[in-house]
């Protein structure tokens, strides 16, 4: 008896340390085989990393039928938001990628959404947005008035590029304006492809313009008017799940002290705003994002 009462309790000590384990490890997938990824793409897109992780992730897990990406962005930086259009691209070719619109989802999140299997978006989600800025604050003024001035000691004619105590020369300018148009050329040919529509056609509300949802469905940057929920439905049909499809949403990135403490993509932004200078170059809705 006490031998047979031991190898009951060695057992359930054995099941619940599965289950445990299962649990910290995200051991939703011993439990379900059809889930759609839910990865979110909130705020200033600053980096990239944790977004490509997660994408990764999920298009690796054959648990995982269909990932949603669920928007709340007015765009953020250039590269980042290319690097995730190239995974999401990557991404559909293996399982149906879904993007649900909130609030905004303008300039670089239009960028990245547009590479989905699908797009929804609610009538008054401001989306569009499709250009390029850059910001350069000119402080001479300013500095002129408080006697503040600098020496500058560089190699070559534009390393000062966009120095704030001076105003920019029309050289310095033209060569802006070239990456400028460069990367904004980019961003037409991408939606064009991705969107499988004409670049003409992309052009012609590609300048800037804040676009609503309604509007959107008409200029075909997106496919249907709808809200998280569809969304999720429209992803379950996609990923082949039959009845009300089960979530897992994304982990935060926990591999570092500050991600430990705000959360992984909070510590991405943050870092990315002490090490990056104030102006860059920035697919972004003016007025909602960081600065």
């Amino acid at each position: 008896m006490k031998v047979r009462g031991c190898l009951i309790g060695l057992a359930i000590g054995i099941v619940l340390t599965l289950l445990a384990v299962g649990l910290v490890s995200g051991g939703a997938e011993m439990f379900s085989g059809s889930r759609i990824g839910e990865i979110d793409i909130t705020g200033t897109i600053l980096g990239s990393r944790s977004t490509l992780n997660e994408l990764k992730k999920f298009r690796k897990n054959s648990s995982i039928k269909a990932i949603l990406l669920r928007m709340d962005s007015p765009g953020g930086a250039v590269a980042p938001s290319q690097e995730i259009y190239t995974e999401v691209l990557r991404t559909v070719k293996v399982k149906p990628v879904v993007v649900s619109m909130g609030s905004v989802a303008a300039s670089g999140a239009y960028y990245i959404a547009s590479a989905a299997t699908r797009i929804l978006a609610d009538p008054g989600t401001l989306t569009g947005s499709i250009g390029v800025i850059i910001h350069l604050p000119n402080m001479q003024g300013l500095f002129d008035k408080v006697g503040y001035k600098t020496v500058t000691i560089k190699s070559g004619q534009f390393k000062d590029i966009g120095d704030p105590d001076r105003e920019i020369t029309p050289a310095e300018q033209a060569l802006l304006q070239s990456t400028i148009d460069t990367t904004y050329n980019q961003f037409v040919r991408d939606v064009s492809r991705a969107r499988n529509l004409p670049e003409a056609q992309v052009r012609k509300i590609a300048d800037g313009r804040v676009i609503l949802g309604e509007d959107a469905l008409k200029f075909k940057l997106i496919d249907q008017i709808g809200n998280y929920e569809d969304a999720l439905r429209v992803a379950g049909r996609l990923g082949g799940i039959k009845g009300e499809p089960e979530v897992q949403k994304a982990k935060k990135d926990h591999s570092s002290l500050l991600g430990a403490l705000i959360g992984g993509k909070a510590s991405e932004r943050l870092s990315q705003i002490l090490a990056s200078p104030s102006s860059g170059l920035m697919y972004e809705l003016p007025g909602f994002g960081t600065r």
